[in-house]
């Protein structure tokens, strides 16, 4: 038993520095998605703004052959001449250092064979043109965030049969997304990726907030196959 809870206990320590990761003291980095788009934002510092100095010098003028005349002595009052100090100014500017960007991924385009008339009660071969992993390397704001998504594929054949896969399948003889229609007729064929993923932050990994669901279509005509009749 106590080893046990020495385990739970090493666990809890552990889990908050990664709930946290993405706001570290120096910047806080966000990946989400909205209207199936990828959003990734950014900001360093507190709120979003760092304080910058810089020294303003006037400049001096140029020397000229005009000289001041000297100042008459007085008796029993000793003067000096001293030449004007130019002030340094120092000025403060407050530059925006906060950014968002937004990702797209890709659409698929649905494929199938044999390409010209398939014919029912024999397999259909599909498949489409996606990766099974997407990733990209985002430098904003000087911070790099590495996102990585993964799709989930839901094939609705049009004859009221879903077929769901993490696959995208391929073309014969590698093919490993079949369906077969018992009736002729035309067909529309629905393909939903649904991507979600995790992104990668000074080391710290986490998931990204919600998925994108991308459909693409396809239309298939199935024909009945000609009758042979033999003696």
């Amino acid at each position: 038993m106590k080893p046990l809870f020495i385990l739970i206990l090493v666990l809890a320590l552990l889990e908050p520095a990664k709930a946290h990761a993405e706001c570290a003291p120096s910047a806080c980095v966000d990946v989400f998605t909205d209207n199936n788009q990828i959003i990734i934002t950014a900001k360093k510092g507190n709120g979003g703004a760092v304080v910058k100095k810089r020294t303003i010098v006037t400049p001096t003028p140029k020397p000229t052959l005009w000289f001041p005349p000297k100042p008459k002595a007085v008796a029993g009052v000793k003067r000096s001449y001293k030449p004007r100090v130019r002030v340094k100014k120092a000025v403060t500017t407050s530059v925006n250092l906060s950014d968002r960007l937004i990702k797209m991924v890709p659409t698929a385009t649905i494929a199938y064979q044999p390409e010209f008339e398939p014919l029912v009660h024999v397999p259909v071969i599909f498949w489409c043109d996606l990766p099974t992993l997407f990733q990209s390397r985002v430098d904003i704001i000087g911070e790099v965030i590495d996102v990585a998504l993964r799709p989930g594929f839901a094939w609705q054949w049009g004859d009221g049969e879903i077929f769901q896969t993490t696959q995208p399948g391929a073309p014969y003889p590698h093919q490993i997304i079949t369906h077969t229609y018992k009736r002729p007729g035309t067909y529309y064929v629905t393909l939903v990726a649904t991507w979600n993923g995790t992104f990668k932050h000074n080391g710290a990994t986490r998931a990204i907030t919600g998925t994108i669901k991308i459909p693409s279509f396809a239309v298939i005509t199935v024909v009945s196959a000609n009758s042979t009749f033999t003696k």
